[in-house]
């Protein structure tokens, strides 16, 4: 370890800034530091006080080899103390025991036995080769993978902090102190031209192991933003700005449009540019998959906003070598004016209780709609408590000494903030160079518009291409499945903290996006094994639950210039041992000791 210093200039003076840098020999040769502590601005005297202890300590050199351990006070027999002796006699002080750099174990261990079962070892190994010197891209991917999926952080985090805190390098058979910085960045130039083959990959996999069916396809899309400064040259970057549906219009972003089976196991995404409309996005996709699985009969479900009516019309269109496209998408409301009449016509059916559907025929199309009892309450609230809001702040204008300008703009505000209720409201605006006053200015309850909005509140309209075969309450339980992919995009925000995204060039973005996606597949398989146990034993809760278990170093004192450490993982609580039965899973065997040269310590 050694002092290292950090200048900067401020305000004309220079700042001196000092950190303790630790140093390590890789296994491949090289070199790599690590920040051990920050210092900040430190004085002569500290400086000195700090470079005496980093002196005082050395470290020790790794020897493993065969050994039998014996008390202190009880001599080896004569066989094992002679020179030809393949074992070697250690003699070891218990009274001396101790326990050092506890880490966390179970997590890493349980997140590599998700990799192993998805195929993943397969896919990559041949794949990631080492570098000429020595570096293991393969085993510089997995830490990254499940570093995401254990406990979401920068690249500079993992470096600094979370490898020592964590049994990854014990597990990988890496460096066990330090993994070099760079390595993780450079791992991420080397993963994108192998994201099309990985669909495939998932594809079998997800229905090798989970019987998976792809039927019916899920199809939505996000967005993720940055916090770094926008391209200098806009067009030839994907980072721009445009709607941000995380509400941080500052920032710039990229869209992500994800595909996944009705079940949430993931197909297939894209990195778009941020300013990327929904609707630009179905016909690459219908084409993406259909060149990466083929032509075949499936269903593709998706919001309203995403399909336009020119690609539905070329969905629907049936040509030689070009049979039709089904779909199932969401209708805006408005849309239900022209088939009102009709609808009061047909019976409601029963899908499940509270939920209730009418079915119409159209041109070859089917329309569904559906009405909830729980999301009428919902809504109602909702309309309520912006309306109230609304009216009072309307109430409190008409109160306030103002120009015309001033209330243009304050209405303005309370448009923004009253959304769809501000349609339910008549206001009146004085005109120009008028004054505002009781004459001028006033607003009135639209009822006849209340009236059909209460009307249609709990109600969506659904619009489905689907064989003939399929009823209403089947295209209504298909479309409500677009709520696995919005769990998704949940996941990805939430729990394996996607966003904000730190990197500054579009590969680097992409390949982040790269891993983030196969964590986010990692959950999903781990997911799906505990599903069958228990609906409500979810994946976060199961990795905190085997996180619990750590990995120790015992070092025993074995005479005056030796010691034997021994690495140990925790043995499991009863209701973890419970948990790894029922999963099918089997600790392996605790790791061999290793004796080491010491130096004393001055």
């Amino acid at each position: 370890m050694f002092l290292k210093c950090n200048r900067r200039k401020k305000d004309g003076k220079v700042h001196r800034y000092w950190s303790i840098v630790e140093s390590y020999r890789l296994a491949n040769g090289r070199s790599a530091k690590r920040q051990v502590l920050y210092l900040g601005e430190i004085n002569d005297s500290q400086k000195s006080a700090w470079c005496k202890s980093i002196a005082a300590l050395e470290g020790w050199a790794k020897a493993p080899q065969q050994i039998a351990l014996f008390p202190t006070d009880r001599q080896p027999p004569e066989e094992l103390t002679h020179a030809a002796s393949e074992v070697q006699p250690v003699q070891v002080d218990l009274s001396r025991l101790e326990l050092c750099r506890p880490r966390q174990w179970g997590a890493c261990w349980l997140a590599l036995q998700v990799w192993n079962l998805l195929g993943l070892d397969e896919f990559f190994k041949p794949k990631l080769p080492p570098s000429r010197k020595g570096t293991s891209w393969y085993k510089i991917l997995q830490l990254l993978v499940c570093a995401r999926l254990i406990k979401p952080s920068s690249e500079w985090y993992v470096h600094r902090e979370w490898y020592r805190q964590s049994a990854m390098g014990d597990l990988l058979g890496m460096d066990a102190d330090i993994v070099p910085k760079n390595a993780l960045y450079d791992c991420h130039d080397k993963l994108l031209e192998h994201k099309r083959e990985l669909f495939r990959h998932l594809s079998n996999r997800w229905q090798d192991l989970f019987e998976a069916k792809f039927e019916v396809l899920l199809y939505d899309l996000t967005s993720t933003y940055f916090e770094s400064d926008p391209p200098l040259d806009p067009e030839s970057s994907k980072k721009r700005y445009g709607y941000s549906r995380d509400k941080r219009p500052d920032c710039v972003q990229v869209v992500i449009a994800l595909v996944v089976t009705p079940e949430g196991f993931p197909l297939t995404y894209e990195v778009l540019a941020g300013n990327t409309q929904d609707k630009q996005t179905l016909r690459d996709f219908l084409k993406k998959i259909e060149d990466l699985y083929g032509k075949a009969d499936r269903i593709w479900v998706m919001d309203r906003g995403i399909p336009t009516e020119e690609v539905l019309e070329e969905m629907r269109r049936d040509e030689p070598g070009h049979p039709p496209v089904h779909y199932i998408v969401g209708t805006p409301k408005g849309r239900l004016t022209k088939y009102e009449k009709r609808f009061l016509e047909k019976d409601w059916e029963e899908v499940r209780p509270g939920i209730e559907v009418k079915h119409l025929e159209e041109t070859g199309e089917q329309y569904v709609l559906a009405r909830s009892r729980n999301r009428v309450g919902k809504e109602r609230s909702m309309r309520k408590r912006r309306l109230k809001k609304l009216w009072a702040r309307l109430k409190e204008l008409s109160t306030m000494d103002q120009t015309r300008d001033e209330l243009l703009m304050r209405l303005g505000a309370a448009r923004k903030e009253a959304g769809r209720a501000w349609h339910l409201v008549k206001v009146n605006v004085p005109q120009s160079e008028q004054p505002v006053n009781e004459e001028t200015f006033s607003y009135t309850l639209r009822r006849d518009k209340l009236r059909i909005v209460m009307r249609r509140e709990g109600r969506y309209l659904l619009r489905a291409f689907v064989p003939e075969t399929m009823p209403a309450p089947e295209i209504w339980r298909q479309y409500i499945g677009l709520t696995e992919i919005e769990e998704s995009f949940k996941n990805l925000k939430g729990d394996l903290a996607i966003r904000p995204v730190y990197h500054q060039k579009d590969d680097r973005i992409e390949a982040h996006i790269f891993v983030s996606f196969l964590s986010y597949c990692l959950h999903v398989a781990l997911r799906a094994k505990l599903k069958p146990l228990a609906t409500g034993l979810t994946p976060r809760a199961v990795l905190e639950k085997f996180g619990i278990m750590q990995m120790i170093d015992v070092h025993l004192p074995a005479g005056e210039d030796k010691e034997l450490v021994m690495p140990r993982y925790t043995q499991p609580d009863k209701d973890l041992s419970l948990l790894l039965t029922r999963m099918g899973l089997e600790l392996p065997q605790q790791p061999p000791p290793t004796l080491r040269e010491l130096t004393a310590l001055h």
